[in-house]
């Protein structure tokens, strides 16, 4: 008799996910031309920060890498360079956008995968796997500040979408598919080279399987005994986990002399904070103090699916303790060859922001405001949708133990599953019509900058087309980029060899402050900066002087 053929497991792009990508990609296509239609692309300073740090690797008059800067990893802007080769691109913001467009599509495909995969018993994917995929995939696609931010030059959507995939890669591995594992590096390597947090995750996961790999068999146990791996291909993984930050340390110690430039550096964050005026003696909530910080980083990930008090401590209380409990109750599995593990495991490392954001608040000078809470402000609210993951998988588990639980009737399991449907329909409403708090983030802080960068525009356009400009583009390089200057014109405080220390005597920016004249036909200055100084002590003629509220001075002057 003929042994009965098994049928093949489901191909990574099936139909489901081929059905995915295509609704995640009109998704991302019509909001982009809708934020892009209202203006609203570009209203992040950030956003045109990491546009023009692109854009100066060909754009400038001393090219190349080293114009990536040292304190925002590269790949977002590596990611752009392509795109930004076309002037119009540029100027109007898309070349940023599109990086973040393609990531949003491949993020909501990881989510998917992540959650089919891991809730699914064998090969095949069962019906409460499918369900509880698709709806933690809707929760993470329909996000509105997910969806505002991915049409942007930022790098939420892209570090979101390698965070997903490298916990999906885990997760594989951890159900038996060694290869994984090296896929899952591979991720790890783009977290790290676009966000801090990546870091952290890295350090995760190799703290992990490392661990279980060099510990006896008899402390391990034999669930945690699947996650042990030939010696090489823990090498591999390993040397992947770990090469993003040393590539990074690498960098900085030789280009500034210092491996730790980005963290203690004059542009760092710590450093800004320094600068900062307003907030008091005590300097921002959370600093110091692991548990203040937690609780702003948690609210900040609440203000990003709610509006409403109670249906953020809902989704608070669905979300961590679906994870957490899933995680912690050792469900089991069969392996392909026949042994066992903890497949929930891997989503707990969905939970990595948390003591992540919080050591950065609490230690790394990265402070997080809430309108709900002082001092009353948006301020990285963004922050919060690292945790949008957590929440959307937290909430597919339930309706998955909803569906798979034996003593609720079908109708009760439906009345469970539509209650939770509705709480996400209410919480993305309220969010709809107060409006993105990521969105309102740079309106309500960059609304006088903006302004500002668009007056000084229309007079950056009356200029010479030859015209040589001296000017700090640290603060209003979005005026240029609005004017369509290109940035081979202007002398900044990018033109010098950064390894001269502390200052580059013969570097053209050091050079051309202290005589404008002999270098620029005009400067651009904020009011207190270096090249205002410069201009200043040379009694350069002013030609026009702009002044908007919340913003220092910025004054036009005639070097030759």
């Amino acid at each position: 008799m003929p042994k009965p053929v098994k049928s093949p497991p489901a191909s990574p792009w099936d139909s489901e996910v081929l059905l995915l990508l295509w609704l995640a990609t009109c998704v991302s296509i019509l909001a982009f031309l809708f934020y892009f239609k209202r203006g609203e692309v570009l209203l992040y300073g950030d956003a045109i920060a990491h546009l023009n740090i692109a854009r100066r690797v060909f754009d400038s008059k001393t090219p190349g890498l080293l114009q990536l800067g040292t304190v925002w990893l590269p790949l977002p802007h590596l990611l752009m360079i392509p795109f930004l080769l076309s002037d119009q691109m540029w100027q109007r913001g898309v070349g940023g956008s599109i990086p973040s467009l393609i990531a949003y599509v491949l993020g909501v495909v990881g989510m998917f995968r992540l959650v089919r995969g891991t809730l699914s018993h064998g090969l095949e994917p069962d019906g409460p796997a499918r369900i509880a995929a698709w709806t933690a995939t809707l929760i993470f696609a329909a996000n509105p500040n997910l969806i505002y931010m991915q049409t942007t030059a930022m790098g939420e959507a892209l570090y979101l979408a390698l965070f997903l995939w490298a916990v999906a890669y885990f997760s594989e591995f951890v159900r038996g598919d060694a290869r994984a594992l090296v896929k899952c590096g591979v991720c790890l390597v783009g977290a790290c080279l676009t966000r801090y947090d990546g870091w952290f995750l890295a350090a995760a996961m190799a703290g992990v399987v490392v661990i279980v790999n060099f510990l006896p068999v008899n402390l391990v146990g034999a669930p945690l005994a699947g996650l042990r791996v030939p010696r090489p291909t823990l090498a591999k993984f390993a040397l992947l986990a770990a090469i993003g930050p040393a590539l990074w340390l690498a960098y900085n110690g030789i280009v500034y002399r210092n491996p730790l430039e980005f963290e203690n550096g004059p542009y760092s964050a710590k450093a800004i904070e320094r600068k900062t005026q307003g907030i008091g003696d005590a300097g921002h909530p959370g600093g110091g103090n692991l548990v203040v910080a937690s609780l702003y980083f948690l609210k900040s990930g609440e203000v990003n699916i709610a509006e409403n008090q109670w249906l953020q401590r809902t989704w608070v209380l669905l979300a961590v303790a679906a994870i957490a409990g899933a995680a912690l109750t050792h469900h089991s599995r069969t392996r392909t060859g026949g042994s066992t593990t903890i497949g929930w495991l891997p989503l707990l490392f969905l939970l990595t922001p948390v003591p992540f954001y919080a050591l950065s608040v609490a230690y790394g000078g990265v402070p997080i405001f809430v309108p709900a809470w002082w001092p009353f402000s948006h301020y990285n609210v963004r922050y919060g949708l690292q945790l949008l993951p957590a929440f959307a998988v937290g909430l597919a588990i339930f309706i998955y133990c909803a569906i798979q639980f034996a003593g609720w009737s079908r109708r009760l399991r439906a009345a469970v599953v539509a209650l939770l449907f509705a709480v996400v329909t209410a919480s993305y409403a309220s969010v709809w019509y107060a409006g993105p708090q990521s969105l309102q983030e740079p309106q309500v802080n960059n609304r006088g900058r903006n302004q500002l960068e668009a007056e000084l525009a229309i007079w950056l356009r009356k200029l010479p087309p030859d015209a040589t400009l001296l000017m700090y583009v640290g603060d209003h390089v979005g005026a240029l980029q609005s004017a369509g200057v290109p940035l081979k014109r202007v002398i900044n405080e990018g033109n010098h060899r950064a390894w001269k220390q502390p200052s580059d005597s013969e570097g053209l920016w050091e050079r051309a402050l202290a005589d404008p004249a002999q270098y620029a036909d005009y400067a651009i200055a904020s009011e207190g900066d270096v090249v205002w100084q410069a201009a200043r002590a040379r009694r350069l003629p002013v030609v026009v002087v702009f002044h908007t509220t919340g913003q220092a001075a910025v004054a036009l002057y005639r070097a030759r």
